[in-house]
């Protein structure tokens, strides 16, 4: 995303080309109408990254163009940026600039920010750091009011706090979010408060139980909560897992089990087939569960085969996609055994061809609860 991808007035525009480049694919599988949720039409990015430039006694952020990735573009704005990521863009830079210490071997910057006014900037350099570089790095967070971490290959060096504090409102009610450095969080905080109270509204088998595969941080986990009786959330990632588990005891929520378990593991484990050690410590033990209902947020691939015939045993299927083409796909399967109740569009990443989809999926003529 490049500044001179930045169209404010046509905003409306693109994102309507983006709507209806998909929507007949959707309406093919007899989907409903969509409710579409716009973002802001600027500083609506939590994160970014760019490349650091080096030359002579200059150090300027870059970002490249795909076609050309020998011809830096110097990012002096960034109205994509959170009002914190524009606030410290330019005195980061001249900060960085004026320290040999901090800007020797530097080779790429990374900003995670919140709605909460907290920023976190990641060094990442060619080079091992040491107790000078944390001394330097400590006057740089003072002076901006962020935190800092430094990496290198092997490596990796907290000033003070390798976390910022999210603070979001789903429903009408605060949720708090410890949000790790390098754990998957939404870009777009203000539309990610919209899916967030999208997929709590379609909540229907409300005195059952939830299966949550892919739960990261527990972002949908936590407002999803208030809507089951008990949470199954799951998650592979072990940085993810722990702030989860922070997670609950932020927001007080005392119906939720997190297992770190692979979604192919999960099949696994409920179909009967594999025993995980993982799970014996489990409470309530698994069997115990009444699961009518799974939620998924997978990466770009979609689910796979086994995972998808999994989600097709449950009553209720919440899909979170962040890429309609393997959406579509996996939908092409579902709809088999389930009809498509609900159709959202989110735009997460304005200005860009990508478009996040939400849908709600009813088992056709059944109301029991997983088999």
């Amino acid at each position: 995303m490049l500044p001179n991808d930045y169209q404010p007035e046509r905003y409306q525009e693109l994102l309507n080309e983006k709507v209806a480049a998909v929507l007949s694919s959707f309406k093919a599988l007899d989907a409903p109408d969509p409710q579409i949720f716009a973002s802001p039409p600027h500083s609506f990015r939590m994160r970014a990254e760019f490349r650091v430039w080096h030359d002579g006694e200059d150090l300027n952020f870059v970002m490249f163009e795909r076609d050309r990735p020998r011809d830096p573009i110097n990012i002096s704005v960034f109205p994509f940026g959170s009002p914190r990521i524009q606030a410290a863009l330019s005195p980061l830079r001249v900060l960085l600039q004026g320290n040999e210490i901090l800007r020797t071997k530097l080779f790429q910057i990374e900003f995670l920010s919140t709605l909460s006014d907290q920023c976190l900037v990641t060094l990442i350099y060619h080079r091992k750091l040491d107790e000078e570089w944390l001394r330097e790095a400590s006057e740089v967070e003072q002076a901006l009011d962020i935190k800092v971490i430094g990496r290198s290959r092997g490596q990796k060096l907290v000033v003070s706090e390798d976390w910022v504090t999210e603070k979001l409102q789903v429903e009408g009610l605060p949720y708090t979010y410890k949000q790790p450095e390098q754990a998957f969080i939404q870009p777009n905080a203000t539309v990610n408060q919209e899916m967030l109270s999208w997929a709590c509204q379609q909540a229907r088998y409300t005195d059952k139980d939830l299966l949550e595969l892919y739960c990261g941080i527990g972002n949908f986990t936590i407002p999803l909560s208030k809507h089951f009786r008990r949470v199954l959330a799951t998650e592979v990632s072990k940085v993810a897992t722990r702030a989860a588990q922070d997670n609950l005891v932020l927001n007080g929520i005392d119906n939720v089990a997190f297992a770190r378990l692979a979604a192919e593991e999960v099949t696994q484990a409920l179909n009967g087939e594999r025993e995980f050690r993982r799970l014996k410590s489990l409470e309530p033990p698994l069997n115990d569960y009444d699961l009518a209902t799974v939620f998924v947020d997978p990466p770009r691939a979609g689910l796979d085969q086994d995972t998808t015939r999994l989600c097709q045993k449950f009553n209720q299927i919440l899909y979170i996609s962040c890429n309609p083409l393997t959406l579509i796909d996996n939908l092409n399967d579902m709809s088999q055994t389930h009809r498509l109740e609900a159709l959202a569009f989110f735009d997460q990443f304005p200005y860009t061809h990508h478009l996040e989809c939400g849908v709600s999926l009813i088992r056709r003529g059944s109301h029991e609860s997983i088999d």
